[in-house]
């Protein structure tokens, strides 16, 4: 017997086929596997590299249980979660050689890769182990994780620092350096391996993004904004995913009256019903195989007898495109931070561009380490985060928005756009795309049009 499908059983399985169809992601076990790997390739194929860049022969990290250095984390194992009681890693790479030592003065190995250095039987203080075991290898420079410009570089704390002083030989005291420029280019370096995950990962979020900005989770003139940011929230924990902000969602609509186009980005949107003819803006990060997304995309109510976005907005995503372009272009290896926002705006101001660029870098951490471009509060230089140079092989959220004049809406809209990228060291690549017109809410098929 044939089945008979109506109208709307077509328009719902058109519209709602992608999203039923969760891209994959692994289980615990299987991500632990992952990290672990990846931890290993990491240690071996970059760290070399990246003390000889820095200048520091040996990287000493030391941490305390619920006070964790944010470098440690991401030298655990997965199946850590934190240091325990006080854990001491150290790396240290010999003269000519190729390749690090990797180190644990701990009462058993720290995974795979550091290996137990420390036998508290032999000697009981765990501090003078250190202190011996730095005199042996005799390193030329002692990096530590203090550093004025990146909190991620600066875990190491005042106790662990007088302690360490205080054990160490005086001559080596003057061996002591900042491990900023070291841990930053540890955390921002990305693999082969995780590139080619990171292009999976983003297309996750991109997929949640859709699902959470269309008719399976809005109906207009019932659902606030406030309820499709906990949808997202609770989507993100079905599929065994973590977030590492809150989402957010704001609405820009035609009311001239309506200022919110001009609202400060440190003061949250109030929460407000969907209605058609909004514009919907939407900020969501996921963290999954230790690494992170940071994306803004747009969508559009559809009005009664609208079957796509007015041209007048599309022109204006337009404008917001553009200046996406104008940003990674002057992405050149070498650049600061501050010159690559200096060198965009030039251009900005060429074409007539009114907007603000406060792109940042993507990796171990949402707003990670690296050159900052710009901030959202000011555009002109970053002391510090905005004078580091971009290198290659790094991910950024390329973050802006563009402020364009609809006359329609006798009102300015802006245009806030944030994908992530990489880059390879010659040109920027999205992970997954970028948007470049507006979801609608509802979804229209071709065949449905008025």
């Amino acid at each position: 017997m044939k089945k008979i499908f109506t109208l709307n059983a077509v328009l719902f399985l058109l519209t709602h086929i992608s999203f039923s169809q969760s891209l994959h992601v692994l289980s615990q076990k299987e991500q632990a596997v992952v990290i672990d790997k990846w931890l290993e390739e990491r240690i071996k194929t970059l760290l070399p590299s990246l003390m000889d860049r820095a200048d520091i022969d040996m990287w000493v990290i030391i941490s305390r249980e619920y006070n964790e250095d944010p470098v440690i984390r991401t030298f655990l194992p997965a199946t850590w979660h934190a240091a325990r009681r006080r854990t001491m890693l150290v790396i240290y790479k010999a003269p000519n050689s190729q390749e690090v030592e990797t180190l644990a003065v701990a009462r058993y190995d720290v995974g795979k890769s550091f290996k137990k250095a420390w036998d508290p039987e032999t000697q009981p203080d765990q501090w003078k182990r250190l202190a011996d075991l730095i005199a042996e290898k005799n390193p030329k420079k002692i990096g530590l994780n203090m550093a004025k410009d990146y909190g991620h570089a600066d875990g190491l704390n005042v106790t662990e620092y007088n302690t360490l002083l205080e054990y160490l030989p005086k001559n080596y005291h003057s061996k002591i350096t900042s491990a900023q420029s070291l841990a930053v280019g540890w955390l921002e370096t990305r693999t082969p391996s995780e590139m080619a995950t990171y292009r999976h990962i983003q297309a996750i979020a991109n997929q949640i993004i859709a699902e959470g900005l269309s008719e399976n989770v809005i109906t207009p003139g019932v659902t606030t904004t406030e309820d499709v940011v906990w949808w997202y929230r609770e989507r993100i924990k079905e599929l065994k995913l973590d977030t590492w902000f809150h989402p957010s969602v704001d609405i820009q609509r035609p009311d001239p009256n309506s200022q919110e186009h001009l609202r400060s980005f440190a003061v949250k949107a109030d929460s407000e019903v969907i209605m058609p003819g909004d514009i919907l803006h939407m900020d969501f990060g996921i963290t999954y195989l230790r690494l992170n997304t940071d994306t803004q995309q747009l969508a559009y109510v559809l009005k009664p007898g609208e079957d796509e976005v007015p041209q007048y907005l599309e022109d204006a995503m337009k404008v917001g495109n553009r200046l996406q372009d104008i940003l990674t272009s002057q992405f050149v290896s070498g650049r600061t931070g501050n010159q690559i926002l200096r060198e965009t705006r030039k251009m900005m101001d060429s074409e007539g561009i009114n907007g603000s660029i406060y792109s940042h870098p993507l990796g171990t951490h949402g707003h990670a380490s690296g050159p900052t471009i710009g901030m959202w509060d000011n555009q002109g230089d970053t002391k510090g985060a905005g004078d580091y140079p971009l290198y290659p092989n790094t991910v950024y959220a390329i973050e802006l928005n563009a402020v364009v004049f609809v006359k329609e809406w006798n009102k300015e809209v802006r245009i806030m756009l944030e994908e992530g990228a990489f880059y390879d060291g010659e040109k920027v690549t999205y992970l997954n795309g970028r948007l470049k017109n507006y979801m609608t809410i509802p979804r229209v098929s071709n065949h449905l049009k008025n």
